[in-house]
């Protein structure tokens, strides 16, 4: 599982509601795009929660092919022709829980951002986290939550989407979801990083063929 995640920051009198109407005609286009566990059409709106106006999906991938065949293919493009190019951030993913609300059509969705510290070594750290992340998930109002680490800069995301039209506070970043497309969500829970995994995971050369960039390529135009 890997998980991704850009940001395109609009001006403070933007009218939103452009960007509304952007995913209430096109949201649907990845809904079965391969590859994909879900993506949450997140916006947040410059108020009382945000300082600013965003448009920035979140994107669960089940499989690294998925991810390239977006991101070089026309889908991405088209962001690239409207906004700029954006920084992709993406994380390798750890865990993924469906929550007790998991029947729910999420509105609201979270994100927290916290390094991994360095008082415990890297492998405990994460099996702790994973842990805490299990028993949060099963709290009233989730429907899914993914736990995922950057090791680059060494920092634990917490991604959570909620049933009600406001997510709790104290959750980190608060966005409103505007359409969730779920193509592969129930392929989610079985990329695990336990120790059976491992062994299946290997560097051949014969396995670095099958995961080209160009792999399950789709062309469809979505932003």
């Amino acid at each position: 599982m890997h998980a991704m995640q850009y940001e395109i920051t609009l001006p403070a009198d933007y009218d939103m509601g452009i960007v509304h109407e952007r995913v209430a005609t096109r949201g649907h286009l990845l809904d079965a795009f391969p590859g994909l566990g879900l993506k949450a059409y997140l916006v947040r709106e410059r108020g009382a929660d945000s300082p600013v106006n965003q448009y920035a999906p979140f994107y669960l991938w089940v499989a690294p092919e998925g991810m390239n065949s977006f991101l070089w293919g026309p889908g991405f493009q088209g962001v690239v022709n409207d906004f700029g190019r954006p920084v992709v951030q993406h994380w390798t993913g750890l865990a993924y829980e469906e929550g007790s609300a998991s029947a729910s059509v999420p509105r609201a969705a979270t994100r927290l951002r916290a390094p991994l510290g360095e008082a415990v070594p890297p492998g405990v750290a994460v099996a702790e986290a994973v842990a805490r992340h299990a028993r949060e998930a099963r709290r009233d109002g989730v429907v899914a939550s993914a736990l995922a680490v950057d090791p680059r800069h060494w920092e634990l995301l917490s991604f959570t989407l909620w049933a009600g039209p406001e997510a709790p506070a104290g959750e980190g970043e608060r966005f409103r979801v505007l359409h969730l497309s779920e193509p592969g969500r129930a392929e989610l829970g079985r990329v695990g990083t336990g120790r059976a995994e491992l062994g299946r995971v290997g560097t051949g050369r014969a396995e670095l063929g099958r995961t080209g960039p160009g792999a399950q390529a789709v062309a469809t135009r979505v932003r």
